[in-house]
C-alpha cells in the first residue's frame, strides 16, 4: 500500500546505510581519511514533492528525516471532495434496488456496495475536517459537476433507472454501476500518481481493490 512512498523512504535508508558503512571503514583503517566523513559525510539525495526538484540532504539531515512529509496537496483534496459525491451517487443507486430488482444476487450486491461506500464517505468527510477543508456529499459549491467525474450517471440515466423494474432494471443497474466503478478506479489511480498524502493513497488503494472485485462480480451477472 505504501509502494510509492516506501520507495522514497528507501532512498534515504540506503543513503544512511552507506554513510554508516563509510564511518565504520574509517574507524577500522586508522587513517586520517575518516576525517571528512565525521565532519558531515557525503550528501543524500531525497525525492521532492510531486513535480518538484529533488533535495540534497546532509548526513545529519538525512538521519533526522525519519518521517516523510505527507502534507495533502490540491490533488488529495480535490479527489476526496469529488469521491464523496461519486460514492453518494452509488449509494443513491443502490437504494433503488430492493424495490425494483428481480435478482436476489443483485440485491445482495447492492447491499454490499452501500455497506462499503457509506463508511468511506464518513471517512473522507472526516479526513477533510481533520485537514481544515470543507466538503460534504453533493458539494456543488466546490465547482464539481458530474461532467468532471468519470463514470457518473446522468440525470436522464438515473430517471430511467428509477422507472425500470425487474430484468430491465437489473440490466440497467449493472451497466450503470460498472461504468460508475470504472470511473472511481480512474480517479483513484490518478490521485495515487498526483497526490501526496498517505491516508488518501490508502483510501484510493481500497477503492481500486474493492471496486475491481465488484466489477468482476457484476459482469458475471449481466
Amino acid at each position: 500500500m505504501f509502494h510509492r512512498r516506501a520507495s522514497r523512504a528507501s532512498v534515504v535508508a540506503t543513503g544512511l546505510i552507506a554513510l554508516a558503512a563509510l564511518g565504520l571503514t574509517g574507524c577500522d583503517s586508522g587513517t586520517d581519511d575518516a576525517g571528512p566523513a565525521s565532519g558531515g559525510g557525503p550528501s543524500v539525495i531525497a525525492p521532492g514533492e510531486p513535480g518538484g526538484p529533488n533535495r540534497t540532504l546532509s548526513a545529519e539531515e538525512a538521519a533526522e528525516r525519519r518521517v516523510e512529509d505527507d502534507s495533502p496537496n490540491s490533488a488529495d483534496v480535490s479527489y476526496t471532495r469529488m469521491m464523496i459525491e461519486h460514492h453518494s451517487q452509488a449509494v443513491e443507486m443502490t437504494g433503488l434496488v430492493a424495490d425494483r430488482a428481480e435478482s436476489a444476487k443483485i440485491v445482495k450486491l447492492a447491499e454490499r456496495i452501500a455497506a462499503s461506500q457509506k463508511p468511506e464517505i464518513k471517512m473522507m468527510e472526516g479526513w477533510l475536517a481533520k485537514h481544515g477543508r470543507s466538503g460534504k456529499a453533493g458539494g456543488r459549491d466546490h465547482g464539481h459537476d458530474h461532467a468532471t467525474m468519470p463514470g457518473m450517471a446522468t440525470p436522464a440515466q438515473l430517471a430511467n433507472l428509477r422507472a425500470a423494474e425487474g430484468k430491465a432494471f437489473d440490466q440497467l443497474f449493472l451497466t450503470l454501476m460498472i461504468t460508475h466503478h470504472e470511473g472511481a478506479i480512474t480517479m483513484a489511480t490518478e490521485v495515487k500518481a498526483q497526490g501526496n498524502n498517505i491516508q488518501v493513497e490508502e483510501m484510493a488503494d481500497d477503492v481500486v481493490a474493492q471496486q475491481t472485485s465488484e466489477i468482476t462480480r457484476m459482469r458475471s451477472l449481466l
